[in-house]
């Protein structure tokens, strides 16, 4: 009955939040800010099964990211166009956001089984050399993946010149048709259909922060950290490393997918998926969310998604404003000196700066592994 209520009762927030999130917030963009914090929870979560409980540092999240959306773009748009078109609908987005969101993780999770492999001989520096070279494959095959006029991508035309080309060919132009550096904007060119309204985006990251405390605390989590403290003494007694490697993989990359899945529809956001949002830059934002809360800590991922997006989104929107437009000049200092300020730059040197003295505060990050009103089984 608890578990039913508790149910119900996230049900009737959900409902509550699609259809009155707008009307208590009227600006766009600040939604999108809200909304585009709890997907970088499920980001966070998901990181933190691979770094914080499995101990294997990887640094190309970003490219689980981008597969999941362009996964669930593709699909989304497709979908929409077979249900007969016109304006997304709350009634048809459960039909549409599942079926997206399902097979998003699905392809994001095959890729995190075939990047977990080199797991099982890797560690440290160089599985995250591994996992940034992915990331910036999948990144920049899509961005450079451009149609020539006869139809065919680079790579297709080799194919067709030295072999058979039909799977080439194939190949070549369904990554071709995602847009290249342009982005992808659906079938027709009209824009990805954004179904992922509050009720969706805030459903989602709470069965997710459930899912995650759940996975932490039970047999399966336990034995992921031991092994993450000593993977001998943890197959000694009968942890098995490879298995639970490459499962830590899949499960992360489930989730980065099934994040960047719902980024890709969410409400108030972009109509179009473009490459350079899964770059680097979000790969690390990401580690820093998980090292800001406290690596293995559910509770700290949580709040380094919120601080790392609010900080670094909340700076931009301040941008602006006629304080900032007024720091940033130009400023003159004599005949033939001016000096213009760059807002960006300082943007990111306060971030920086507010980094450096948590990490100096607090190196273990702000729970450690601990968790809120869990201090006990969070140290276990």
């Amino acid at each position: 009955m608890r578990t039913l209520g508790f149910v119900i009762g996230a049900f009737a927030i959900g409902l509550g939040l699609e259809f009155g999130l707008g009307a208590v917030i009227s600006d766009g963009s600040v939604r999108n800010l809200i909304m585009l914090a709890a997907c970088n929870v499920i980001v966070a979560l998901s990181l933190n099964v691979i770094n914080g409980m499995a101990g294997q540092f990887s640094i190309g999240h970003a490219g689980f990211m981008g597969i999941g959306a362009y996964t669930s773009a593709v699909i989304a748009c497709n979908l929409h166009e077979k249900l007969g078109g016109g304006e997304p609908t709350f009634a048809r987005s459960f039909i549409i956001v599942p079926v997206a969101l399902l097979s998003a993780g699905l392809v994001s999770a095959i890729f995190g089984f075939v990047v977990g492999l080199p797991s099982l001989r890797l560690r440290g520096d160089y599985l995250a050399i591994v996992t940034l070279g992915f990331a910036e494959i999948v990144r920049l095959l899509i961005a450079t993946a451009q149609v020539t006029e006869q139809g065919e991508t680079a790579a297709a035309a080799f194919a067709h010149v030295h072999g058979p080309s039909s799977l080439f060919h194939a190949l070549g132009v369904s990554i071709s048709s995602l847009g290249g550096q342009n982005g992808y904007s659906g079938p027709n060119h009209e824009g990805v259909q954004l179904y992922a309204g509050p009720f969706w985006v805030f459903g989602i990251m709470l069965l997710v922060v459930v899912a995650a405390w759940r996975l932490k605390f039970s047999g399966w989590g336990r034995a992921l950290r031991a092994l993450r403290e000593d993977e001998i003494a943890a197959a000694a007694v009968g942890v098995d490393p490879t298995r639970y490697k490459v499962t830590s993989f899949v499960i992360s990359a489930l989730g980065g997918g099934i994040a960047g899945g719902l980024m890709a529809q969410m409400r108030d956001g972009s109509y179009v998926v473009n490459p350079e949002d899964f770059n680097f830059q979000t790969s690390f934002n990401a580690i820093t969310m998980v090292i800001l809360g406290g690596s293995g800590s559910v509770s700290g991922a949580v709040l380094g998604s919120f601080f790392v997006t609010f900080t670094v989104k909340a700076i931009e929107l301040l941008q602006n404003t006629s304080v900032a437009q007024a720091i940033r000049g130009p400023h003159h200092f004599g005949e033939g000196i001016d000096i213009t300020v760059d807002l960006n730059a300082l943007r990111m040197i306060l971030y920086a700066s507010v980094l450096v003295s948590l990490m100096v505060w607090r190196p273990e990050g702000v729970f450690g592994e601990r968790e809120i009103g869990s201090k006990k089984r969070g140290s276990a």
